[in-house]
């Protein structure tokens, strides 16, 4: 799971660089309540998005499954990674299931019959601590915190960290953090190396080694409907994600990779 919680400062809901998907593992890309590119609908032959989105949210989600998870999940130019699309009107769920059964229990009952299908299910979530967040943190098994390199990102951390321990000790006590990802990194700038050396300080462990630097072509690759691997896989964006990719499958022993070639090394800019 990912969650995109950064205090206030958000992440695009779209963007999809895990390098995972260009692996040999079959990845499921979950879009909680991200946008889901109209390139990639457009592609599928779908005419309207916000049908399809919108009957997650009201038909999957609150009325238990009369659309089957499995009839809305599109395929992708990468054969390894499959995207179930969410939508910005699911922010509408949170009020449908307030007075819900096992309201937060709701994503978990959509994605269990899927688990047996992929190697991955990666939920994308919103920078919100709402119900469907609190959704993705129960159906999930670990969960990836990105921390932007910005003052705000380390104001809203803590309240993120003990949503999550309110989760492990209610919902899902199975729930680990699988780390802390450093986002929107520039060496140039002196704030952005000092909350590198508080969360490294104070999280140690926790954190990945892997940084995610700014980088032009991560901009770029949502606006043709692209991971950052299929636009430009020798930037220095898509050497971070592929990177964070290794660091992930050998922390879990997923992969044969030997030590020395741990990382991929960034070319200069």
């Amino acid at each position: 799971m990912l969650i995109q919680k950064t205090c206030g400062v958000q992440q695009r809901a779209g963007d999809r660089h895990d390098g995972l998907s260009d692996s040999e593992y079959e990845i499921l890309v979950d879009l909680a309540l991200g946008l889901t590119d109209k390139a990639i609908a457009k592609r599928q032959g779908i005419s309207k998005v916000f049908d399809i989105n919108w009957g997650i949210g009201q038909h999957v989600l609150l009325e238990n499954g009369l659309v089957k998870p499995g009839d809305v999940i599109l395929g992708t130019d990468n054969p390894n990674m499959d995207l179930l699309p969410g939508h910005i009107d699911l922010v509408g769920a949170e009020i449908e299931m307030i007075d819900m059964r096992d309201r937060e229990q709701q994503l978990k009952a959509v994605l269990e019959p899927l688990r047996e299908l992929y190697d991955f299910i990666v939920v994308d979530c919103s920078p919100s601590l709402g119900l469907v967040t609190v959704n993705s943190l129960t159906a999930s098994d670990s969960v990836i915190v990105p921390v932007q390199c910005e003052y705000f990102a380390l104001e809203g951390l803590g309240k993120l960290l003990n949503t999550i321990k309110i989760v492990q000790q209610r919902l899902n006590p199975e729930l680990v953090i699988e780390g802390m990802l450093l986002t929107m990194y520039d060496s140039r700038l002196r704030l952005a190396n000092q909350v590198v050396e508080e969360v490294k300080t104070h999280f140690q462990q926790l954190v990945f080694d892997t940084v995610i630097h700014r980088n032009v072509a991560l901009g770029e690759a949502p606006s043709h409907g692209q991971t950052i691997i299929m636009h430009d896989a020798t930037s220095k964006g898509a050497v971070n994600y592929l990177n964070l990719a290794r660091e992930i499958l050998q922390k879990n022993s997923l992969t044969r990779i030997p030590d020395n070639e741990r990382t991929i090394a960034v070319a200069a800019e």
